[in-house]
């Protein structure tokens, strides 16, 4: 199975750590991760996915929301998410979701790093 995965860049640091556990999965679970594409941040996702659904057999994403002082990542968390359904639905192809959040606060973002990453690869299984 070819898969891309779609890397916000905002959190650069975790996500890159969150790739590694991805692509470590992805081999276990005997995928072959031909794309890796990195986006500024979770509004930049679905695009990117929409982009590249239609050369691969599935897309994980990977990335975090922070809790800000507004509402604004749940808005934003609730409109990636269902953009990235309707795309799962369009193309009937599978999109992982590994993004941590909305409404992550720092002190709980290192431990969701390793079973947010595998869990967005290993739900691309048939």
């Amino acid at each position: 199975m070819d898969i891309a995965i779609v890397c916000g860049k905002y959190h650069e640091k975790e996500v890159s750590e969150m790739l590694a556990y991805a692509q470590d999965e992805a081999g276990k679970l005997g995928m072959t991760v031909k794309t890796v594409q990195w986006v500024s941040g979770a509004m930049e996702v679905p695009l990117s996915v929409q982009r590249l659904i239609v050369n691969h057999e599935a897309v994980a994403c990977l990335g975090i929301i922070e809790k800000g002082e507004t509402g604004h990542g749940a808005v934003l968390g609730q409109a990636v998410v269902s953009a990235l359904i309707d795309l799962q639905l369009k193309h009937n192809k599978r999109v992982g979701l590994g993004i941590i959040g909305p409404g992550a606060e720092p002190k709980h973002i290192p431990q969701r790093l390793e079973p947010h990453a595998r869990a967005a690869i290993s739900c691309l299984r048939d």
